[in-house]
C-alpha cells in the first residue's frame, strides 16, 4: 500500500454524512485483496499484537484492516474514535479511507503506523508496538487543548457557538466576525491586560489589597542573600519565600523555620525570579477562589502532593502506587497530576529527615511539596456550598479592585465556614488566567461546571456568536451570485466580507487575490471583526481538499450542476459531482434557507433530506415545482410579464422590471437572469427594503469592477466587445444563446478552453462552437 495524497477534513465535507464529524480521507494506492488464509493469519497476528483489542471487523483488503488499526491505536492512547469507511474508485486499486481523530498530528502519525502494521500482519513479521504508541500519545498530548481551554470550547459547542483553533497552542476564536470572542485558557479577550501585568507582579498585588484593607500576608522583597537578616528581624519565623513574578507553585518554600532552609529557599527562589518576596507564614488550609465576571463562582480546599505510610514500603513505592490512579496523568492531560520525585521534592524530603528509599512510617501523611498546586500533584476538594459570605463579598471585592474579570485568588485561612478577618487568614496571591481543573473535576466533592458562566460573560444573554453567512455553489454563476448578494448586503448598510474566485474582499477593499473560494478563505473572512456578514463562494476543489470553512451556513445558494472538472479527484460523472455540491445545503442550519434551482433536476433533487426550509428559483414561473411550492406557502423567485418577481407566502411582489436591470443585459443573458434570481431571495429572507433591493440591482452594472469576467461588455468606437470566462459546455451554450439575440453585421469570436478539461470535455466544447455559438 502506498498514501498517494492526504486531506484533512476540518468542517462539513463530502466524504462523512455526519458534517459535525471531522475526519481525515487519505487516497491509497492498493493491488491486491485478501483471500481467507491470509485473513486467518493476520487476525492471529493481531490477536497477539493486541491482546486486549476491540473484536475485529470483517475485512478483505489491507485498506480496510488499516482503518480498524488507526482506530484501535487512537483508542488505546485514550482517543474516543469510533468512525471510518473505505469508499472505492472507478480505479479498482484506489481507495479512500475516511475515519476520525483526535487532533491532526496524531491523527496523520496514526495512520501511517496502522500502514506499517498492517505490512508486518500480512508478512507475518513482529513490530515494536509499545514505543510507537508512546510516540503516538505524546503527539496527541502536546497537541491537545488544556482541560480549562478544553472546558470552554466544550461549554460553547453545547450552546451551538462555532470555535475555530489560531495557533498550535491555546488561542482560541469563538463565533464569526463582529461577534467573534478571543481566549486562551482563562485569559479572555474581555479581560484588562493591565491588570494581567499587575497580578504576575506579587508584591504589587499586596500593595493595593493591603491600601484597600483587604488581609495580606507581610513581607518583604529582596534581590541579595544579605537581607535574609532584615527579613528574620523584621517577619519572624516561620516563613513563606516566592519569585515576585512566578506561577503554578515554582519556586515557593513554605513554612520556613530556619535560617538554613530560608537560604535554600532564596537560592531556589532566585532560580525563577531576579527578585524574591519573603512574607509571614499564614497558619491555615489553601483555598483557592474562582471568580468569573467578578462574581464567586467555585471554592476549592487544595492539598499538596502526599502519601501515607504503609510500614513497608518505600516513599519512591508510595508515589508509584498513588501515580496509578487512573485519574493521574501526564501535564494537563487528566483531572490530576502524576507526582513527580524532582529536586525540589527531594530537597523538601531532606528537610524533613527523609530520602525517596526511606520506608515511611504506617498512617503517617507526608506532604512532598510545598504548595497545593493541582499542576504539581495536588488534589482538591470543593468546598463552594461553606463559604461564609463575608468571605463571597471580601473575594468579589478583590476581583473589582484587581479589575480581573476571570481570576483565582488564593486565601489561606483555618476555616473558610468563618470570615477570615475573624480567623487572621490572608489573602497570599491574585491570579489571572486561573486552572478550572479543580474545580471541573475535584478529587473530593461535586465538580462544578465553571465554563458556563464564562461563557455567559463572553455572550450575554439575547446576544449571538454568528453572523449571517450565505454559502454558494454550483458550476456556473457562482462568482457572479457571490458579488451580487455582496452588492446588495452593502446597499442594506452592513459590513460585508466575501470570497470569490478572484479574490477576498472586505468592506469593498481586496485584500487577497487569486482563487479564494475555498475553505481557508472563508475563514479568513469569518476571523476579521470588520465583517458582519459573510457570502462565501465554495468551490468543488475546495470541499473534496478541506471540507467547508465553516460548521453551519445560514443561507446557501446552489445555481445549477453540469459537466465540469470531471474526472479531476476521482470525481467522474455530474451525479457524483451533484453530490460534492450537495455539501453545501446540507450544512445549512435548521433555522436557515437552502435557495435551489427548479429548473435542474439535480440541484432539484437535492431538497430531499434537508433539515432546513427550502426555496426555490425557476425562469418560468409556471414551472411546476414553482407552482407546487408557491402553492405550499414556500419562498420562490421568478420572472412574470417581464419583472423579477418574489413569491413569499402566495403573495406576488414585484421587484423590478428585468429590462431595467443591467445585469440581465436588456433581458437577453438567461444565465444572468437566472444569477439575480436567488438573490433576490437571499435580500428577502434578510427582510431588505423593497427600494433598497431595486436600486441596488440597477446600480449592479456587469463590468470589469462588479462582475469582472462575466459578460463585460465594452464599445470601442462601432464595435462592441464581450469578455466572459466561458470554461465549459454549458457555459458556452449560453453565450451561444445571447449572441443569437444579440444583432449585428458581423459577429467574430476567440474561444479558449482550461488546460484540466478531459479530451471529452474539449470536444463537446467545440461541438457547441461548430453549431453556431457564432454566426
Amino acid at each position: 500500500m502506498q498514501i498517494i495524497q492526504t486531506n484533512v477534513m476540518r468542517g462539513p465535507n463530502f466524504w462523512c454524512p455526519n458534517r459535525h464529524k471531522v475526519v481525515m480521507s487519505i487516497a491509497l494506492d492498493e493491488s491486491e485483496f485478501l483471500n481467507t488464509d491470509a485473513i486467518n493469519r493476520i487476525l492471529a497476528g493481531k490477536t497477539t499484537m493486541f491482546p486486549y483489542s476491540r473484536r475485529c471487523q470483517p475485512f478483505n483488503t489491507l485498506v480496510e484492516l488499516t482503518g480498524q488499526l488507526v482506530l484501535e491505536l487512537q483508542a488505546l492512547v485514550g482517543l474516543d474514535c469510533a468512525y471510518f469507511k473505505v469508499h472505492g474508485t472507478c480505479n479498482p486499486n484506489r481507495f479512500y479511507l475516511v475515519y476520525s481523530y483526535g487532533e491532526e498530528v496524531s491523527g496523520l502519525y496514526a495512520v501511517n503506523l496502522a500502514l506499517r502494521i498492517a505490512e508486518a500482519l500480512k508478512n507475518e513479521q513482529p513490530f515494536p508496538l509499545p514505543p510507537e504508541l508512546e510516540e503516538l500519545k505524546r503527539l496527541y498530548r502536546n497537541a491537545q487543548l488544556g482541560p480549562s481551554t478544553r472546558a470552554i470550547v466544550e461549554e460553547a459547542l453545547r450552546r451551538g457557538i462555532p470555535y475555530r483553533r489560531l495557533d498550535k497552542h491555546s488561542l482560541i476564536q469563538l463565533g464569526h466576525g463582529c461577534n467573534q470572542k478571543t481566549f486562551r485558557a482563562t485569559v479572555a479577550c474581555t479581560t484588562n491586560s493591565l491588570a494581567v501585568e499587575q497580578a504576575s507582579d506579587k508584591d504589587g498585588t499586596k500593595r493595593i489589597l493591603a491600601e484597600n484593607h483587604i488581609p495580606v500576608p507581610k513581607g518583604m522583597v529582596i534581590t541579595k542573600k544579605t537581607s535574609l537578616a532584615n527579613c528574620i528581624d523584621n517577619l519572624r519565623f516561620p516563613l513563606v519565600v516566592k519569585p515576585l513574578d512566578g506561577n503554578h507553585g515554582r519556586g515557593i518554600t513554605t513554612y520556613i523555620t530556619n535560617e538554613q532552609q530560608l537560604e535554600h529557599a532564596f537560592d531556589y527562589a532566585k532560580k525563577h525570579s531576579e527578585e524574591v518576596i519573603v512574607e509571614q507564614h499564614i497558619h491555615g488550609r489553601d483555598y483557592r477562589f474562582l471568580l468569573v465576571n467578578f462574581k464567586l463562582v467555585a471554592v476549592a480546599m487544595r492539598l499538596p502532593a502526599r502519601v501515607v505510610g504503609d510500614g513497608r514500603s518505600s516513599i519512591r513505592t508510595l508515589v508509584d502506587q498513588v501515580n496509578k490512579d487512573p485519574r493521574r496523568g501526564q501535564g494537563h492531560e487528566k483531572e490530576l497530576t502524576v507526582i513527580r520525585l524532582d529536586d525540589a521534592t527531594i530537597s523538601r524530603l531532606a528537610s524533613l529527615g527523609y530520602t525517596p528509599e526511606d520506608v515511611l512510617p504506617a498512617k503517617q501523611v507526608l506532604d512532598l511539596k510545598d504548595t497545593a498546586n493541582i499542576s504539581t500533584g495536588g488534589t482538591a476538594e470543593d468546598v463552594t456550598d461553606l463559604v461564609h459570605p463575608d468571605n463571597v463579598f471580601l473575594a468579589e471585592r478583590v476581583a473589582r479592585l484587581m479589575d480581573l474579570d476571570i481570576c483565582g485568588i488564593d486565601i489561606m485561612t483555618p476555616d473558610v465556614a468563618q470570615p477570615i478577618t475573624a480567623t487572621h487568614g490572608a489573602v497570599l496571591e491574585v491570579n489571572a488566567g486561573p486552572g478550572l481543573r479543580m474545580h471541573l473535576a475535584p478529587t473530593v466533592g461535586r465538580g462544578r461546571n465553571v465554563a458556563a458562566p464564562i461563557i455567559d460573560m463572553l455572550y450575554p444573554p439575547e446576544s449571538t456568536s454568528r453572523i449571517p453567512i450565505v454559502a454558494v455553489t454550483g458550476t456556473n454563476g457562482k462568482t457572479t451570485n457571490t458579488r451580487l448578494i455582496a452588492h446588495l448586503v452593502k446597499a442594506a448598510g452592513l459590513k460585508v466580507g466575501f470570497t470569490a474566485t478572484e479574490g477576498i474582499y472586505l468592506d469593498g477593499h481586496l485584500i487577497a487575490a487569486g482563487d479564494c473560494s475555498g475553505p481557508a478563505s472563508a475563514a479568513a473572512v469569518l476571523r476579521d471583526p470588520l465583517v458582519e456578514f459573510a457570502v462565501l463562494e465554495c468551490a468543488r476543489g475546495g470541499i473534496l481538499r478541506s471540507g467547508l470553512g465553516f460548521d453551519e451556513c445560514s443561507v446557501s445558494i446552489v445555481t445549477n450542476i453540469s459537466s465540469d472538472h470531471l474526472g479531476l479527484k476521482d470525481i467522474e460523472t455530474v451525479e457524483q459531482l451533484a453530490k460534492v455540491k450537495r455539501v453545501v445545503p446540507a450544512s445549512t442550519s435548521t433555522h436557515g434557507c437552502a435557495i435551489l434551482n427548479a429548473d435542474d433536476d439535480l440541484v432539484f433533487a437535492m431538497r430531499e433530506g434537508l433539515t432546513c426550509k427550502v426555496a426555490l428559483f425557476s425562469l418560468d414561473i409556471n414551472n411546476p415545482r414553482i407552482v407546487e411550492h408557491v402553492r405550499a406557502g414556500g419562498l420562490a423567485a421568478s420572472i412574470d410579464q417581464g419583472y423579477f418577481v418574489i413569491i413569499d407566502q402566495q403573495q406576488h411582489i414585484p421587484v423590478a422590471r428585468v429590462s431595467d436591470v443591467p445585469l440581465s443585459h436588456e433581458g437577453r443573458s438567461e444565465c444572468m437572469m437566472m444569477n439575480i434570481l436567488p438573490a433576490l431571495i437571499t435580500a428577502q429572507l434578510y427582510k431588505f427594503p423593497l427600494t433598497i433591493i431595486k436600486d441596488a440591482l440597477t446600480a449592479f452594472i456587469p463590468s470589469a469592477e462588479h462582475t469582472p469576467g462575466r459578460m463585460n461588455v465594452f464599445n470601442i468606437k462601432d464595435i462592441t466587445l464581450l469578455v466572459d470566462y466561458a470554461h465549459n459546455e454549458s457555459g458556452y451554450l449560453e453565450l451561444k444563446k445571447y449572441a443569437a439575440k444579440v444583432a449585428a453585421s458581423r459577429k467574430t469570436g476567440i474561444i479558449a478552453c482550461p488546460g484540466d478539461r478531459r479530451r471529452e470535455d474539449i470536444v463537446a466544447m467545440a461541438d457547441v462552437l461548430r453549431k453556431s455559438l457564432i454566426s
